[in-house]
């Protein structure tokens, strides 16, 4: 019989079923379609032998004014800069620390830091140590702390902390030596949580002198106590706690009434809606878990019934103002970095940065962006009063005097000045698009454009109903923007678009809305795609993606030329294109394995980023120098013999190969099944190996539809599907 050719739309089609998305593929991984056709993605290769500790969340490429080239990461720890092939830490510090003592427990890991006042520092934050001093005995030396980097384990009051070492302690000695403490600027969690309204950390508020201990014994989740056997909470200490108040464990509030040297007595599980979701039990927790002084929070509000409050993960703003790094932290401060010093890779950003200060700006910003025809900094969702953090409106604007970042006081002769946006309740992001700079709040997108004196900036709501998800979810590329809202995709090319998806129901189906700050958007203009990736519902961090290929001819496509994908070796936490690299560059965030740079002493549980150049020949190159197969697969509509004839069983007899582009091996699985909801069972024969020289492949294959999947699942290869050409005959009716 005479061959028969099916033939494939672009992109992919969830809206419709498998039967339905007729003409369409259904389903890809590692997949783009240029000029049509579907590909394998190009592979990546790790930039350097180092990784990066906890999770990187935004990247900038800049260019000083000799002409290197130099890429901003901030971590949810720190703030870096790669330059040349090496990594440095620019992070900020807080104030010093002066003349802290040590103590140690023999045979123990676990160091006390005492400090003569309260330190404020969290657990969790990292803290740098300097001239340091030891009493004997200890076992250690003193180069085993200097200029080293710790994370804070556990706050037992409000001035001391532990820290962990590399081994143990040969013995127990009293505080004494002397250490000066340099505390790192703390930037916010790893991952977004969305919940109850009271706060564990110390993001989002200020708290000084945070009371923490450890579970003695284990907690059971009911209304009684340890083991639930009582009405007390057992503790190694409740020193420094109030006679009554509220702890926290993890995500449960308990109230108490009293206490003893080492228990909380009066106890009341599950204070505030915290109990195990559908009952009115507690949690359970293990031993050793961290109990933390709730009861009176400074700036976080207090714990709510429903949940409705959002703590959101450590993110930065990243610009640059000429050969100048700005770097802000969400609700935090600004920070500057000058790439134009001599000694510039050894010095830290701070908010003191000589002609770039920053210390006259609020202390309290969602973002940040320089306005790069007028050079003015620009603060979104920022304080009504410089310097009062309990000011903080998320829908207030405020920038600075041209050339000036640290000026803000408007006056007669300069164009400083503030601005408060109305429709929505917090501004999400911000960026340069062409002449006008976007703002965007979770409901509505703003133009704010230079209209020069006496208002500075004029300010347009343009669209409603189309906020961003996260501060980090949209893109813009050649003056369009596009960006992905709550529920849906949109674009912005002078007027708001929605942007039609034929993947829609599979990515809001399954994503993790709470979490849209971890969302990231990247342009890779090398393929004409923007690519959102994000968290599904289960997941603490990014696990997904989805492409849509804004430069192919889409007209003949009303849903768009969509594709997406779960491969984890795929997720990426930061994306920047290709423009002052030759190729994209991209951070990956493994929450399990371990970073190298800045090393911790004591590291636990912050996870790692590696830092990938893509489009690099086939597979994944990982920092060791190893290779990780990119295995890829693309899946068709299932098909029956003729349309409007699927009451007729076909036979496949064979198949004509037709690749563009084929290195190495691919595979062709036919898989076949007899009615629309049923699973589809592979082909006998099926997987077919296919190579450069395979003419012709027979079949054994027989149904009432059929479908293709095109894969490989060997390293060191690449491909390009052609057309699909097959023998197909009627094989009678059932």
């Amino acid at each position: 019989m005479a061959l028969t050719k099916i033939k494939f739309a672009p992109g992919i089609d969830k809206q419709d079923t498998a039967v339905g998305a007729e003409g369409r593929w259904v389903d890809s991984d590692n997949v783009r379609f240029r000029y049509g056709l579907p590909e394998k993605v190009g592979g990546w290769q790790s930039l350097l032998t180092d990784t990066i500790v906890g999770v990187a969340r935004k990247m900038l490429p800049f260019v000083d004014n000799d002409g290197n080239r130099y890429v901003a990461i901030g971590t949810d720890k720190f703030l870096l800069v790669y330059f040349e092939g090496q990594l440095f830490d620019v992070t900020p510090l807080k104030a010093d620390i002066t003349s802290a003592t040590i103590a140690t427990v023999d045979t123990s890991a676990t160091c006390t830091i005492t400090t003569s006042s309260a330190h404020g520092i969290n657990v969790g934050d990292i803290v740098l140590f300097d001239s340091v001093t030891l009493p004997g005995g200890t076992g250690f030396s003193a180069s085993d702390f200097e200029d080293k980097n710790f994370q804070v384990i556990t706050v037992p009051s409000p001035t001391t902390f532990t820290i962990t070492m590399g081994s143990a302690a040969s013995g127990t000695v009293a505080a004494g030596g002397s250490i000066t403490l340099k505390p790192y600027e703390p930037v916010g969690p790893a991952a977004q949580s969305y919940g109850y309204g009271f706060g564990i950390g110390n993001y989002g508020g200020t708290i000084t002198g945070v009371v923490q201990t450890e579970l003695d014994g284990s907690l059971n989740a009911d209304t009684a106590g340890t083991g639930g056997s009582g009405t007390a909470v057992t503790v190694d200490s409740t020193t420094d706690f109030p006679a009554s108040g509220t702890i926290a464990i993890a995500n449960e509030l308990i109230t108490y009434t009293s206490k003893s040297s080492t228990q909380f007595l009066g106890i009341t599980r599950g204070a505030l809606g915290t109990a195990t979701i559908g009952t009115s039990n507690g949690q359970a927790h293990s031993t050793n878990a961290v109990v933390q002084n709730a009861t009176d929070f400074t700036g976080f509000g207090s714990a709510v019934e429903a949940s409705t409050v959002t703590l959101e993960p450590g993110l930065w703003s990243l610009s640059n103002f000429g050969e100048v790094l700005i770097a802000t932290v969400m609700n935090g401060k600004t920070f500057t970095w000058n790439a134009g010093i001599a000694a510039r890779l050894t010095t830290r950003a701070s908010t003191t940065t000589s002609g770039f200060a920053t210390n006259n700006n609020p202390t309290a910003t969602r973002s940040t962006l320089v306005s790069p025809t007028t050079r003015h900094l620009i603060h979104f969702g920022t304080e009504t009063t410089i310097g009062s953090s309990d000011t903080q409106d998320d829908m207030f604007i405020r920038f600075s005097e041209d050339e000036n970042i640290n000026a803000y006081t408007p006056e007669a002769t300069n164009t400083a000045g503030t601005q408060r946006l109305q429709d929505g309740t917090k501004i999400m992001g911000a960026l340069v698009a062409k002449e006008n700079i976007l703002v965007w709040t979770d409901n509505s997108l703003y133009t704010m454009k230079f209209v020069g004196a006496p208002f500075t900036f004029g300010f347009e709501q343009v669209g409603t109903n189309c906020g961003l998800i996260g501060q980090n979810a949209a893109i813009e590329i050649d003056g369009v923007a596009y960006w992905m809202g709550n529920n849906g995709f949109f674009s912005f090319d002078g007027t708001v678009n929605s942007l039609p998806c034929s993947l829609e129901d599979d990515v809001y189906d399954n994503i993790d809305t709470t979490k849209g700050q971890q969302i990231n958007a990247g342009i890779n203009n090398l393929f004409t795609e923007v690519t959102w990736w994000y968290p599904t519902s289960g997941s603490d961090f990014n696990n997904r993606y989805v492409a849509y290929n804004y430069g192919e001819d889409n007209a003949r496509l009303p849903m768009g030329n969509w594709y997406g994908g779960t491969n984890t070796n795929s997720i990426r936490t930061t994306w920047i294109d290709s423009l002052i690299y030759p190729k994209p560059y991209a951070t990956a965030y493994n929450s399990t394995a371990t970073g190298t740079f800045p090393a911790i002493v004591g590291e636990t549980g912050l996870g790692r980023s590696v830092l990938f150049e893509h489009e690099i020949g086939t597979d994944q190159i990982n920092p060791d120098g190893s290779t990780t197969t990119l295995t890829s697969f693309v899946q068709s509509f299932s098909f029956s013999l003729q349309k409007d004839q699927s009451e007729i069983f076909l036979a496949m007899r064979r198949f004509l190969p037709n690749f563009k582009v084929l290195t190495g091996n691919n595979q062709v699985t036919i898989g076949i099944t007899d009615f629309p909801a049923e699973s589809l069972s592979d082909s006998t024969l099926s997987p077919f190996t296919i190579n450069a020289s395979t003419n012709k492949v027979d079949t054994r294959a027989r149904g009432r539809y059929a479908s293709i999947k095109i894969e490989n699942t060997g390293s060191g290869e690449a491909w390009r599907f052609g057309t699909f050409q097959v023998d197909l005959q009627p094989d009678g009716r059932r």
